[in-house]
């Protein structure tokens, strides 16, 4: 199985943006985390502040990759465009969140990714990453 992690604008500075969010532990720490407890599991990452490039990648696996976990960071709450990309590929995309987006600002409650995704995970922290590779996997 070949997977592909895509976190979104601001998630480069996990461990050190809001810890009282985010948490404290870098996203490439628990990436390795990730990759020891699913060796099955051809496990890619990429980030990116910028939307279109993001969209770029989620074309470019969309048709070869058997998911898709992607943390759009603040743009699940303006893209119309990422949402769009989703729709277009063959690839399932599970939308995930390591907060619970609902207990935060309003504009955080709207979501133009989740109508396209197979699911999405919010809330439990950088668990929510595990669990969605678990969908997939199981």
């Amino acid at each position: 199985m070949k997977l592909i992690i895509i976190n979104g604008p601001n998630l480069n500075l996990l461990g050190k943006r809001e810890p009282g969010i985010y948490g404290s532990e870098t996203f490439e720490d628990y990436l390795e985390q990730l990759r020891s407890r699913f060796p099955e599991i051809e496990l890619d990452y990429y980030q990116s502040n910028i939307e279109g490039e993001i969209i770029d990648k989620l074309h470019e696996t969309g048709f070869d990759y058997d998911g898709i976990i992607l943390n759009a960071g603040a743009y699940t709450h303006t893209s119309v465009g990422i949402g769009d990309a989703i729709k277009a590929i063959a690839t399932p995309v599970v939308e995930i969140h390591i907060s619970n987006t609902f207990g935060r600002e309003a504009f955080r409650h709207q979501s133009y990714l989740s109508a396209h995704a197979r699911g999405v995970i919010l809330g439990f922290g950088m668990q929510s990453y595990m669990l969605a590779i678990r969908s997939f996997a199981e």
